[in-house]
């Protein structure tokens, strides 16, 4: 049963029919970390409330290559999972739980009815939209006038932001968000570690820079 209080503290200002409707026909999944939560090509039949926990954003090209897009974190939605389960589309992007993650998942058939009964809802989808649009503007920015320094640098303090400053990332795992080599990374990695930026340690990093 989800928690009331839960809903109000991460979903705040919402309408308190929203919220029992929420309670009633929302359902909590808990995923395991590492987990593919949605798949390029699968069919969205439902949108995506994170409740606890950090979910990733990635695209692949027709190689397999990634390339990190953004996270989604407790109070937030999964904007691709509501223009999906709108428009009856297929998803573009994969999610994967970077963390242990319970989400609250709410079935297609209620976003249209929410978005005209509830003015709030309404707002909360817009808000969704703009806050991941902003992310995206933020990392076309980073691919299309920044160097690989400087992209690792604003990928780094993004997973800070997200997971503290102890975070437990791979070179390959970097290598493989950016899009670039695990030697390219490891070389400014240890370039960074270097200049008193980060701690190095196996399987993980520490941002010690102020």
């Amino acid at each position: 049963m989800i928690g009331s209080n839960q809903l109000h503290e991460l979903f705040p200002n919402l309408e308190e029919g929203l919220y029992e409707e929420l309670m009633e026909h929302g359902e909590i999944k808990e995923v395991a970390a590492g987990a593919t939560m949605l798949k390029i090509g699968q069919t969205i039949r439902s949108t995506l409330m994170v409740l606890e926990g950090i979910v990733k954003l990635y695209q692949e090209d027709d190689e397999g290559n990634e390339f990190f897009m953004y996270h989604i974190q407790p109070g937030q939605a999964c904007a691709v999972s509501m223009v999906c389960a709108y428009q009856q589309e297929k998803s573009q992007v994969t999610a994967k739980a970077l963390t242990d993650v319970t989400v609250l998942t709410i079935p297609l058939e209620f976003m249209d009815k929410w978005l005209a009964k509830y003015k709030t809802w309404h707002y909360f989808v817009i808000r969704t939209y703009r806050s991941r649009y902003d992310e995206l503007l933020k990392t076309i920015n980073e691919i299309a006038f920044k160097n690989m320094d400087e992209r690792l640098e604003f990928y780094l303090k993004a997973q800070v932001k997200q997971l503290g400053k102890q975070v437990k990332l791979t070179h390959q795992e970097i290598a493989t968000d950016l899009n670039s080599s695990r030697e390219v990374i490891s070389r400014l990695m240890k370039k960074m570690e270097k200049n008193g930026w980060i701690i190095i340690n196996r399987n993980s990093f520490e941002w010690i820079k102020d």
